[in-house]
């Protein structure tokens, strides 16, 4: 799949390729680190990747192990790549158009958990490819999340709320480029920060959100 979609689009075309489970990524997984995300700068800028990977991923439907991982890190990692999450239905009918419309290769995970979630759709985009979202303003604590989580942090802040506490929600959107410029003033306002994710916790996002946001 991702080879075919290498090759397209050295002919000039944006592929966009489906991995069915994100468990199933990883024999595409050479590809993708070795030439996906090299090609552009091995070639000197003269052949690029417009290519979108879209990887359904995450727990919370059932699923066995390849069927339920969060392997995001591993491409977060890897130079080259954007890596998006989307978190609700109009944030994917956005960022989607804009992932195909990027010259840059994008890995693009789709929440599991939400893909039965309805809402209204079109939008006009806020900001770019690379924008977090401030989906709820707050004043005593900024919470950082992405994808499936983002429902769930709203839900919090809306308990939160009953009990007379102001919480700041943001919602990365993009993990690799991380838009470090909204996370730094959400938290510089509210002066606190927990952060939210449902990977692996070991040189995970959290990781180096936390890192960063030291």
């Amino acid at each position: 799949i991702v080879g075919a979609a290498v090759g397209l689009a050295m002919r000039g075309y944006r592929p966009v390729v489906e991995i069915q489970f994100d468990g199933f990524v990883y024999p595409a997984f050479d590809q993708i680190v070795s030439q996906v995300a090299k090609m552009h700068r091995r070639t000197e800028g003269l052949v690029r990747m417009p290519i979108v990977i879209r990887i359904p991923y995450g727990g919370g439907i059932g699923a066995v192990e390849h069927h339920s991982e969060s392997p995001e890190a591993y491409f977060t990692h890897t130079a080259g790549l954007r890596v998006i999450s989307p978190s609700d239905p109009n944030a994917a009918y956005l960022t989607i158009q804009q992932a195909i419309a990027s010259d840059d290769p994008v890995v693009y995970f789709e929440p599991k958990r939400r893909y039965w979630d309805k809402g209204e759709v079109g939008e006009a985009p806020r900001g770019d490819l690379g924008s977090a979202q401030v989906l709820r303003e707050g004043t005593d604590v900024t919470i950082l999340c992405y994808g499936p989580r983002v429902r769930t942090c709203r839900q919090a802040a809306q308990a939160a709320e009953e009990e007379g506490r102001s919480l700041e929600v943001v919602d990365l959107r993009s993990l690799s480029p991380i838009d470090t410029e909204t996370v730094f003033a959400s938290i510089a306002k509210t002066g606190r920060c927990v952060i939210v994710h449902e990977a692996a916790t070991f040189l995970g996002m959290g990781a180096e959100l936390a890192a960063q946001v030291q």
